[in-house]
């Protein structure tokens, strides 16, 4: 079994900066993808960024420039971080990793509890 524990959420006024992480532990034997989603009230949940174990990254539009995904050497922990903060970005933020927990084995998807970011205007 694998948790996710994500960190880092709160409130930031406008045009601020926030550093989610993402800690990963269990039984892991690579982590082929980690990824940041969001969902605001009312609204569907959306991929906000992926990072794959190879370095590949990709961004939603409305984050590109603003937003870095980001994985430590070891690879069990993510990290978001989030420059030039505007109000639409308010939602709960979910960590997701494709965890494969031993050799030959497919990945199994993971998800984190959920981080609340807030940005006032």
């Amino acid at each position: 079994q694998v948790q996710l524990v994500e960190s880092g959420g709160g409130l930031v006024q406008a045009g601020g900066s926030l550093r989610l992480s993402c800690a990963a532990s269990g039984t892991i034997f690579s982590i082929v993808a980690m990824g940041w989603h969001r969902q605001a009230p009312g609204r569907q949940r959306e991929l906000v960024a992926l990072i794959t174990s190879g370095g590949r990254t990709t961004y939603t539009d409305s984050v590109k420039g603003r937003f870095t995904i980001s994985r430590d050497n070891a690879g069990n922990t993510g990290y978001l971080q989030m420059n030039s903060l505007k109000p639409e970005d308010t939602a709960v933020y979910y960590c997701s990793a494709d965890v494969v927990s031993s050799r030959y084995t497919a990945p199994n998807n993971y998800w984190g509890q959920g981080t609340q970011v807030t940005v006032s205007s």
